[in-house]
């Protein structure tokens, strides 16, 4: 093992000296482990979903999620990754999880440095790579009086992501070498399109043809009044507009179609094999178990669970993948990064109640408004996809044994 710098052996020498956590750990699984840590919550559901890609395509690999254990618990589905929080940097909780765990690959997020782990990690043989590095300032859980060793900590990184030129140059101006870093942009949530059958697709593409269509996706049954009740006003300056009602569960699907029943609006229920004709204004699904079918054909989409509070509202990048113009409500702080970003790349659009949600579909119907919209919003798909594609090719080829630390990507 080569020597350590002089501020990585000052904290190490500092980090033997903090108390030890002991958390509890969960047994490790047999076979190849990918160990992701996440900075913020919205990292966790990025690195849950570059966990999940993986593990579809290596079903032997097992992956770890962690957070920073005095931060957020993150509150995700893991979609199969273990989690549980990150104990503080001490030298004796570093070499516990550095045993435990024994991670192939380890991947980091955020501005804060573990630097007696990463480096216990780089002398078992760990494969080190550091995503969305930021041009903000390194942080590492010392005291003033024990030197900086962030600098240190950054080089035992394999290969680091940089979000953008101004990250690179600061991570160059701290002597990393260029073939170390990358720049790749922010690492995101990415979400792959669902399934359609495209005979399917094909079929009711040609039984729409000419009419102008928008989507109700995943709502809840509270919900539907306003819905409906959009929908009615914007067929007055839309009369030929049908409304795909797809609701999230089949509880609020029996629910809504009693709501449609009993309005004058025209429905037809695809699970009793009713295809709209000419005259048909509503097409209510039984669930959402289509729904790769209806975004494909919807180049407007309002994504439910976000007009009521007690929903959070639903996944903004499922809906963006597919090519859709976004509405949403006010209610969904389970993804408000992922919103955020979309409605800053022009993609989505709030609404708030019936009124604001018919005058904005009135608008949308325009096809080069919606087309706009849509563009914008697989942009920040695609952005994100393009980063974890990246991700997920080097880990494999570190997996397999291929590559070395200096070596390009």
């Amino acid at each position: 093992m080569s020597r350590r710098p002089f501020a990585l052996q000052a904290y190490l020498a500092f980090a033997r000296g903090r108390p030890a956590a002991a958390p509890a750990m969960l047994p490790r699984p047999d076979g190849p482990l990918i160990w992701a840590h996440a900075e913020r919550p919205e990292t966790a559901r990025a690195l849950s979903a570059l966990a999940a890609r993986m593990q579809s395509q290596r079903p032997e690999i097992s992956a770890l999620l962690t957070w920073p254990s005095d931060g957020p618990d993150p509150a995700l589905d893991p979609r199969g990754c273990l989690a549980q929080p990150l104990p503080p940097d001490s030298a004796s909780d570093a070499q516990s999880f550095a045993a435990h765990w024994r991670p192939d690959l380890a991947l980091w997020t955020g501005q804060r440095l573990h630097p007696a782990l990463l480096s216990r990690l780089s002398d078992a043989g760990s494969r080190l790579m550091l995503l969305g590095a930021r041009n903000e300032p390194w942080q590492t859980p010392a005291p003033l009086w024990v030197p900086d060793s962030a600098t240190a900590t950054l080089a035992l990184f394999d290969r680091i992501f940089a979000e953008d030129d101004a990250a690179v140059r600061r991570l160059r101006r701290a002597g990393l070498p260029d073939q170390h870093l990358r720049r790749a942009g922010p690492l995101t949530e990415t979400t792959p399109p669902l399934d359609c059958d495209p005979d399917l697709h094909e079929e009711m593409a040609q039984l729409l043809s000419g009419r102008p269509v928008w989507l109700a996706a995943r709502a809840r049954a509270e919900e539907a009044p306003d819905i409906l009740q959009a929908h009615r006003r914007a067929t007055r300056l839309a009369h030929r507009l049908i409304l795909l009602l797809v609701p999230a569960t089949r509880e609020d699907g029996a629910a809504i179609e009693a709501l449609a029943r009993d309005s004058d609006l025209r429905v037809a229920r695809w699970e009793n094999g009713e295809m709209p004709d000419e005259n048909c204004q509503v097409l209510l699904t039984e669930d959402a178990s289509e729904l790769g079918l209806w975004y494909r054909l919807a180049p407007v989409a309002f994504l439910g669970g976000s007009l009521r509070p007690g929903h959070g509202g639903e996944d903004p990048l499922e809906a963006a993948a597919h090519g859709a113009a976004l509405l949403y409500g006010p209610n969904v702080g389970r993804h408000l990064s992922s919103y955020t970003r979309l409605v800053e790349a022009g993609a989505a659009r709030i609404v708030r109640d019936f009124d604001t949600l018919a005058t904005a579909i009135s608008q949308l119907v325009a096809p080069d408004r919606a087309a706009a919209m849509a563009h914008a919003g697989w942009d920040v798909v695609s952005q994100g996809a393009a980063l974890t594609d990246e991700v997920i090719a080097l880990a494999f080829e570190w997996l397999d044994g291929g590559g070395t630390s200096g070596e390009a990507a």
